[in-house]
């Protein structure tokens, strides 16, 4: 795709200039305990690492603890740990702000971890200096603090940036001749940055005409947002990020009642398949790895590893979400790399740094092929996956497989490519 160096131009002033989330997450103050792996033959030294975990506040994601716990659970017991070695979190609360962060941060540090998984926080930024002045890498799936994903020192991020989703989002859409788009995100000065300065650039740049609407934080009324959503006319319609289930399951059941007729964007929401099933068929939505419904269409390899994932994941108590399978798998890909590199020995914060960002043509547990230590990005791959809800429930990829968003977009993004 030939954006001619204008457009380019003009799109690199403007996402210089914005700085908001594609996605959103939350949690509160820091707290958690160590939880050691039940698997009684792993006899080596414990791995400690420590989890940024939003688990309260507003917008909570319990799924990622839950993600979290099943992942080194199937580490323990199907790959026998890292080397007989368990891994042992030390799970910290999050609230999205720098001081819940930072809380944490100097908690990881007194405890001693060799790594600290992200568990997309949204202020993860704060805490990187004390991170990296223990020598402690940050390790997730996605950056959700655009500030961290900027930048490549001290953190690797297995799956895309947040620009990938979107891009690639738009990208999909217009792979299937759509037109024109209306979108919306709860109404924060960091919603107004992406959409104006994010979706439409991005979506003119593409040949799509982009609308972008807003919802309260605190008293939502999806009826009137449905209807005017529905007034545009939209070929594709919904959310730019999904902060939960009920969020889009509310939207979509009132846009099918004001009569649209349109494709729906429900971002990385799953749940409103099983609780909205007559309405789900038609929307979309994006993801970093292979989720459940996606069976029909995933590698064999990505089935198998989806039928485990789902059978640990069942067995806690959180939700089985995008960011439960995305967190899972985000540990396997972890405890896969230290087994495959050098972790014979003492493991440090600088060799497990060495070893992740070292990884070249990796195959992950649920997602594509990765390779990392970018000069500039944190990110091993950009690539994403956009799903359409069939009418037999099942998520097929809209363009057959992964895509791989634009690199002369990418390249106008810090730390996009």
């Amino acid at each position: 795709m030939n954006l001619g160096r204008n457009k380019g131009t003009t799109l690199r002033r403007v996402l210089l200039s914005g700085g908001a989330a594609l996605l959103l997450t939350a949690a509160a103050a820091c707290g958690g305990g160590d939880e050691a792996s039940d698997e009684p033959t792993l006899t080596g030294a414990p791995i400690k690492v420590g989890l940024f975990n939003p688990d309260k506040g507003a917008v909570a994601v319990p799924a990622v603890k839950s993600g979290m716990d099943a992942g080194v659970s199937y580490v323990a017991k199907e790959m026998k740990g890292v080397g007989g070695r368990p891994i042992v979190v030390e799970a910290c609360s999050t609230d999205g702000t720098p001081e819940s962060t930072i809380g944490c941060a100097n908690k990881f540090v007194q405890e001693g971890v060799v790594a600290a998984f992200d568990g997309f926080n949204l202020s993860s930024s704060a805490g990187i200096a004390i991170l990296e002045a223990a020598k402690i890498p940050l390790i997730g799936q996605i950056p959700f603090d655009q500030t961290t994903g900027s930048a490549a020192s001290g953190r690797v991020y297995l799956g895309p940036p947040q620009a990938s989703f979107l891009i690639g989002a738009l990208q999909g859409f217009k792979a299937e001749g759509k037109k024109s788009a209306t979108l919306t995100l709860v109404d924060t000065p960091a919603s107004h940055k992406t959409i104006d300065t994010q979706l439409k650039p991005l979506a003119g740049a593409l040949g799509i005409k982009a609308n972008g609407l807003y919802y309260s934080p605190t008293n939502p009324n999806f009826s009137a947002l449905a209807a005017t959503i529905a007034s545009t006319k939209p070929d594709v319609a919904g959310l730019i990020a999904s902060p939960n289930a009920s969020t889009c399951t509310q939207l979509i059941k009132n846009l099918r009642s004001v009569g649209y007729k349109g494709d729906i964007f429900v971002a990385a929401c799953m749940g409103f398949i099983k609780s909205d099933p007559a309405n789900a068929p038609g929307a979309t939505l994006y993801s970093s790895v292979w989720l459940p419904g996606t069976e029909k269409y995933a590698p064999k390899e990505a089935v198998a590893n989806l039928k485990a994932a789902t059978e640990y994941i069942s067995k806690t108590s959180g939700p089985a979400d995008f960011y439960a399978y995305a967190q899972f798998a985000t540990v396997v890909d972890f405890a896969k790399a230290l087994s495959t590199g050098s972790s014979s020995g003492e493991l440090t914060g600088e060799s497990v740094l060495t070893t992740l960002k070292g990884l070249k043509d990796f195959p992950t547990f649920l997602g594509t092929k990765i390779s990392c230590g970018k000069e500039k990005s944190p990110n091993c791959t950009t690539q994403m996956l956009l799903f359409s809800v069939q009418e037999d429930l099942s998520l097929k990829p809209v363009t057959g497989d992964w895509i791989t968003p634009a690199p002369e977009i990418m390249a106008t993004i810090p730390g996009a490519s």
